[in-house]
């Protein structure tokens, strides 16, 4: 029987959320400490712990069939790279920065300046795009320290939350592109093994879909069920449920939790009590 491989990061929490997304998929993982290959008990699966930076090269070379990998990885190094999905978790910024004491007006005031990244080609790539020219200085490790050092005036880099560049007395001025994980296909992936990806890409969503969403229920008087569905921010009607207490029901659907608190307020003035929110394991469509 054919095995998906599949790489992700060695460490780090990349490597925690892509454990944790593949386990909230159903997929048991046999794995100790600093081990460089595990196997699913229960699933078609092999995982490969690689360099961060080396898993665009694997997949392109087919040595791994996918990875759940930062889209800026994909975007320095492997362009050809096929997205089948994006993940939402890991999002970063690939950010340009600057010394706090820098006079930073426009994106022109970086013209001819010593630019410091692991990020050659995306930097190149960005400034061209902008007709400005950089004096680029690729190095490895913490590219926060250039500035500081003397090795260049300004960085290009991933941004989280933006408490090292505070650290280091940078500010950010320039945003290139949004990053978040993905999980990317080899282009060499045999009919087989995109099949199990296949299989593999449907749970995700479903976990994915259920990360995105809450189970609402709710007390209702039957005179006010119309008033309250017409606020529900769902594509279908909710389930209305008889109470044991003549004249009320319960409403009970599934909402986007990123629009709950928009119209909580609105379910309460329309007669809706004891609204309880459940998390939801996952959602099959």
């Amino acid at each position: 029987m054919s095995t998906l491989k599949i790489a992700i990061q060695k460490s780090g929490r990349l490597n925690e959320d892509s454990i944790q997304i593949l386990k909230d998929c159903g997929i048991s993982i046999n794995n100790g400490n600093d081990q460089l290959k595990a196997e699913a008990s229960n699933f078609p699966l092999e995982i490969l712990f690689l360099r961060n930076s080396d898993i665009p090269q694997y997949l392109i070379d087919g040595v791994v069939d996918a990875a759940i990998v930062g889209d800026n990885l994909l975007v320095e190094k492997g362009k050809t790279i096929q997205v089948a999905e994006k993940l939402g978790f890991s999002k970063c910024k690939v950010s340009v920065a600057v010394p706090r004491s820098f006079e930073y007006k426009s994106i022109k005031d970086l013209d001819g300046l010593r630019i410091a990244t692991s990020y050659p080609n995306t930097v190149n790539d960005f400034f061209a795009s902008k007709n400005i020219s950089v004096d680029l200085h690729q190095i490895s490790g913490s590219v926060e320290i250039a500035p500081n050092i003397g090795l260049a005036d300004a960085i290009v880099d991933i941004v989280s939350s933006g408490s090292t560049l505070f650290k280091n007395n940078l500010k950010e001025v320039e945003v290139i592109f949004k990053s978040e994980a993905v999980l990317a296909v080899s282009p060499t992936i045999s009919n087989e093994n995109q099949a199990i990806l296949n299989k593999l890409q449907f749970r995700i969503q479903s976990v994915l879909r259920a990360r995105k969403s809450k189970y609402i229920l709710m007390n209702v008087p039957n005179d006010n069920i119309a008033k309250v569905t017409q606020i529900l921010p769902v594509l279908k009607s909710p389930t209305v449920v008889p109470l044991n207490e003549k004249g009320w029901s319960s409403v009970q659907t599934v909402i986007d939790e990123d629009k709950f608190w928009d119209v909580i307020d609105q379910l309460k003035e329309a007669g809706a009590e004891g609204i309880l929110v459940c998390p939801i394991e996952k959602m099959v469509l």
